[in-house]
């Protein structure tokens, strides 16, 4: 009977060791995967930060030209231009991004105020050329945003869900702020490159 009785206690301090080790193992494993994700949203965060630059240099460059026509107004535009980019000139946050995107609004409508303005601005083949650049790192950065706002959806279902939350509260990880949608982006920009140039 001691035989039997010591075996079974055996059994179950092994089954208690192998929950122990398991749950480890969980652990380990759930911390992997939220640094893995949390550095995804940072990337993704820097990939914006730069695709905003490339942006805020196209602008610059369309905005010059824009001095060459009318020079009170270009020069203008520059220092809002510079004045924003500084603005964003800090750690990437999602809500530094966000207002990146009204300073852009702010301009692109000037821009747009200026070209209607100045037919022979409008004309310009300069312009135009440079107004497809801007378009194009617009359409990186909605891009990179979408890519963005899927790995906080990722990120977000670790930390919100039982049993990874409660790992994910021990280890300080939190809920990630989304980037605007593209329709709340697109009700402070006006279309600075419609067709009807």
């Amino acid at each position: 009977m001691t035989l039997i009785f010591l075996m079974i206690i055996s059994f179950l301090v092994l089954i208690v060791i192998a929950m122990i080790l398991a749950a480890i193992g969980y652990v380990f494993y759930m911390q992997r995967q939220l640094v893995d994700m949390d550095e995804k949203c940072k990337n993704s965060l820097s990939t914006i930060k730069v695709q905003l630059n490339s942006r805020w240099d196209a602008l610059l460059s369309l905005a010059k030209t824009v001095s060459t026509y009318a020079k009170h107004e270009g020069d203008t535009i520059i220092q809002t231009i510079q004045a924003r980019r500084q603005e964003g000139g800090m750690m990437p946050t999602a809500k530094n991004i966000n207002n990146q995107q009204a300073g852009l609004a702010e301009v692109m409508s000037r821009l747009m105020v200026v070209r209607e303005a100045y037919p022979e601005l409008k004309a310009s083949g300069l312009f135009s050329n440079m107004q497809e650049s801007v378009k194009e790192y617009e359409e990186n950065v909605r891009f990179s945003r979408m890519v963005y706002n899927d790995t906080v959806t990722m990120m977000n279902r670790k930390v919100r869900s039982w049993p990874s939350s409660f790992i994910a509260s021990l280890l300080h990880f939190e809920e990630r702020e989304y980037l605007e949608t593209d329709e709340e982006q697109k009700q402070g920009n006006p279309d600075l490159f419609s067709n009807n140039q």
